[in-house]
């Protein structure tokens, strides 16, 4: 009996695994059972108590005085079944202005409590409180110039306070009762009992609508109009809310900046929980693709004895592609989610370029090759395409960088090189890929291609035109996920077009190059 392949069983673990994830993410959204017989905790919304809001702000999350905190607003007709948005005037203190902080300070409280400054709030009956900061710390946008005109700004490097223009929270709603005895873990840190033993209303910030975007530099004047909004929430939202939140402070430990933490953010943000478990399976999907294609294009090229059939510059293109698109995407200070995965593709189509021109290290010199018919064939045929495409290719990108020079604003010499190597890459880059195209046309063989990498590679290119929608990313790069596609079904095409092929080889066997050389050398025997 065979064994399975460690492929399949790779593949059958994680395809499990995503089951079982996506299992227990739609557990959260299953609100814990109160039977009869069990003794239950009564949740204080259940008696509809009418309630109010007070905002206060402060230079500090711990006020050391009562001159530091002032009132901002008030709501008094406050219904935590119904959403509602208002714009309230923030003053700004002398401290957050001179590069400080500014924290807000949420009570919920009865209504017929008199809030008229912070300790009627803070010692009345049947309270909730929450803090939040108003105040991040960021690099102002860098500035652009026009290179060629001059009259260089600098780039102000040093981050400084910046206000979120809009805040929000919830209130945990549509439930009446929790059990005493198995109540979820993310929740029990949040229960707060009244006086006649139900637990207070569970306030949490809107911590995924919290956006990077919604900063704005301090303004010249004293005040600030934020946008303050409210939303019910639902017991499995506000649970995968607390879970996202220990998973970015678990990340921040790791390393990521509050960037990456907003990419995540707009994954998650107003998503219902189909789309949601979509998203988790096509992520873990690709992630097991990227892997196969990893392995199986490692074990190709790592076996790999002769380049018969396949383009030398069309290798060496795409390493110098990925480079570029990896310096770009650094200069544009893109996610960690988009940046890590193209580092790693860079590091692997380097690594290709030592079967196409062989250095010696040692000596640091190119090694002397011997080059099979084959190999030779190849060689004429990839040189003759590029010949073809070099009367198209080169006018187009020296256009393409002088308009950018001329027409366009850059933050530094650097950028607008970077800029215009990558435009190159991404607009003719795919052209750099018809030399295999056209090598296969002439050989009538898609034989020596590694089939089975480039099949994963294709479904993961499917895959990012979905999450060319869902993460944030260049409009560029954005672009060249759906120029992959057509290249691949033009592979496709090719492996339709030429089904017959006696001297076709799997991915870890001899080419057919090898095969020839075989025979000739046992003729001349």
């Amino acid at each position: 009996m065979q064994l399975p392949s460690f492929t399949l069983i790779i593949s059958l673990v994680f395809l499990a695994y995503i089951g079982h994830s996506i299992w227990n993410l739609a557990r959260l959204f299953i609100p814990p059972p109160c039977p009869p017989d069990v003794h239950c905790i009564q949740y204080y919304l259940q008696d509809n108590p009418k309630l109010q809001i007070a905002v206060f702000t402060s230079p500090t999350l711990r006020p050391s005085s009562a001159g530091e905190i002032q009132k901002v607003a008030t709501i008094r007709d406050f219904d935590y079944d119904a959403a509602f948005e208002r714009t309230i005037s923030v003053p700004l203190p002398r401290q957050t202005v001179k590069n400080g902080t500014l924290c807000m300070h949420l009570f919920v409280l009865p209504r017929y409590t008199t809030v008229r400054e912070w300790s009627d709030a803070s010692q009345a009956k049947d309270k909730v409180y929450t803090q939040a900061m108003l105040s991040h710390y960021q690099v102002p946008s860098s500035a652009t110039y026009q290179l060629l005109s001059g009259g260089v700004e600098k780039k102000q490097l040093r981050p400084v306070t910046h206000i979120k223009s809009s805040i929000g929270f919830n209130i945990l709603t549509g439930i009446t009762a929790l059990p005493q005895i198995g109540i979820p873990a993310e929740l029990q840190h949040h229960l707060r009992l009244s006086e006649e033993g139900g637990f207070l209303p569970i306030i949490q910030i809107d911590i995924l609508n919290d956006r990077l975007r919604n900063l704005v530099e301090i303004p010249e004047n004293s005040t600030v109009d934020i946008k303050f909004y409210y939303a019910p929430i639902s017991i499995g939202k506000l649970r995968l809310v607390l879970h996202l939140k220990e998973a970015f402070q678990m990340l921040k430990t790791l390393g990521f900046a509050d960037k990456d933490m907003d990419e995540l953010k707009g994954i998650f943000a107003d998503t219902n929980i189909y789309l949601l478990c979509g998203t988790v399976f096509i992520s873990s999907v690709h992630l097991l693709f990227d892997f196969l294609a990893l392995k199986n294009d490692v074990n190709f090229w790592r076996t790999r004895k002769t380049l018969a059939g396949l383009s030398g510059r069309t290798i060496m293109w795409r390493a110098f592609s990925q480079f570029v698109v990896f310096l770009y995407l650094m200069d544009e200070e893109t996610s960690l989610l988009v940046l890590i995965p193209s580092g790693i593709s860079t590091l692997i189509e380097i690594w290709k370029v030592q079967k196409v021109v062989p250095v010696d290290w040692r000596r640091f010199k190119l090694k002397p090759q011997k080059l099979t018919k084959a190999e030779r064939d190849t060689r004429d045929f990839d040189a003759e395409s590029m010949k073809y495409l070099s009367y198209v290719l080169y006018p187009l990108c020296i256009g393409a960088a002088v308009y950018s020079l001329v027409y366009e604003s850059h933050r530094s010499w650097y950028s607008w090189c970077i800029h215009s190597l990558v435009n190159g890459v991404y607009a003719f880059g795919f052209l750099f890929m018809l030399p295999q195209l056209f090598i296969n046309y002439r050989l009538k063989s898609v034989a020596h291609l590694p089939w089975r990498s480039f099949m994963y590679k294709a479904f993961n290119t499917f895959i990012d035109d979905v999450f060319a929608f869902i993460i944030t990313m260049p409009t560029a790069h954005r672009l060249a996920c759906f120029r992959d596609d057509v290249v691949f079904l033009v592979y496709l095409y090719q492996r339709w077009l030429y089904p017959v092929d006696k001297s076709r080889m799997d991915e870890a066997a001899i080419s057919v190059g090898e095969m020839d050389s075989t025979s000739d050398d046992k003729k001349t025997n």
